[in-house]
């Protein structure tokens, strides 16, 4: 249990939590929510194609499809190893979000998603998981947002190198913005070798920092 009453895990692989002790909805709603979507949105965008590394417990996924008003998403989430029916059949994301019982239904559909599997959860929101590393990722598709929701560069260094990052600026649009918790210097300097234009916001509760970087 975070403190803001949330629920979050601890990966057996990595042994470090999902989330912020300090509050799994509060951090998933400052940083990929207020900093990436919300951004986003106040930019005029409409049709949004979003990518999430690291669709872990389904909370950002979730909040974002709650979050929707007016606007067209396409989800698209990958996760290399996902958590089992044990673990988030308990997560207590439904009573603390409000959710309805359609997005409480839509919750564990995308858990239950087969790997590139494209599913409508309503009009406005489509889904697609893939159950994939991102290093073996490839895509035709371009982004206008990436959650950066990889574990942090003490567990998985691999996940924050100048490498990936350029990988992943060739995935973006025009425009894009790429949001995480991470306020590491060398990431930040991988994001400006990729040619990102990097930008330090104030963090969520507990995290003086987090980091935004966008495509010009």
């Amino acid at each position: 249990m975070s403190q803001d009453g949330s629920h979050t895990i601890i990966s057996d692989r990595f042994g470090v939590s999902y989330h912020s002790k300090f509050g799994s909805i509060q951090e998933t709603q400052t940083v990929f929510i207020d900093a990436g979507l919300d951004y986003i949105v106040s930019r005029g965008y409409r049709d949004i194609n979003i990518l999430e590394m690291g669709f872990g417990t389904g909370l950002n996924a979730i909040m974002t499809y709650q979050s929707i008003k007016g606007i067209n998403i396409n989800y698209h989430t990958l996760e290399a190893y996902p958590i089992v029916k044990s673990q988030y059949s308990e997560l207590n994301y439904p009573t603390v979000l409000a959710l309805s019982e359609k997005q409480t239904a839509d919750f564990f559909k995308m858990h239950t998603a087969k790997s590139e599997e494209k599913i409508s959860l309503s009009e406005y929101f489509n889904f697609t998981k893939y159950i994939v590393k991102i290093e073996d990722f490839e895509t035709t598709e371009k982004f206008d947002i990436i959650y950066y929701d990889a574990f942090a560069p003490t567990s998985q260094e691999e996940l924050w190198t100048p490498e990936l990052m350029a990988k992943l600026y060739d995935m973006c649009n025009p425009g894009a913005v790429i949001v995480t918790y991470c306020a590491k210097g060398s990431f930040k300097r991988a994001l400006r070798s990729a040619g990102f234009t990097v930008e330090a916001l104030d963090g969520p509760e507990g995290k003086r920092e987090m980091t935004r970087g966008k495509v010009l």
